[in-house]
């Protein structure tokens, strides 16, 4: 077996961990994506209909920073906590992954929620980001019960 393969089997399923780093990572792409065409002044590519008017509301930014940057750093501590875990080997890093992935995922919840109700507009991506914290959440889940 591997230090990697030692690793993960040691103190969680490494199946959840790889999930979490993989996950983490196309949520970061995901949201770095619509942050930097905020920046750039671009329109995102969208599939649906809906992106420009959730991305130009009042609730794509908060503090006049945009969620979309605020996503992509959230995902990418994340990522940092998970890569922290497989080199350190401390389960604290893979416990505040998961905590941080439970916050994200009652966010994504209330974002989706202003998407839907009160935008009644869908982005494909903050969907995408959605399905993504809603894997973490329940992936953490599995990891905070196996770990009592």
């Amino acid at each position: 077996m591997t230090n990697l393969e030692t690793s993960l089997t040691k103190h969680f399923d490494k199946r959840l961990v790889a999930a979490f780093l993989i996950l983490s990572f196309i949520g970061f792409l995901d949201a770095a994506y619509l942050a930097s065409a905020h920046y750039a002044g671009l329109s995102v590519k969208c599939f649906i209909n809906g992106c420009e008017a959730v991305l130009t509301s009042q609730y794509a930014a908060i503090a006049g920073i945009p969620v979309a940057l605020l996503g992509a750093i959230y995902y990418l501590i994340i990522f940092i906590f998970i890569i922290a875990y497989l080199d350190f080997k401390k389960e604290f890093f893979m416990n505040f992954a998961v905590r941080l992935a439970i916050v994200g995922f009652i966010v994504s919840l209330l974002l989706m929620s202003i998407q839907i109700f009160i935008i009644k507009a869908l982005c494909l991506y903050c969907f995408v980001s959605f399905i993504i914290f809603t894997i973490l959440f329940v992936s953490g889940l599995f990891i905070l019960n196996k770990n009592k």
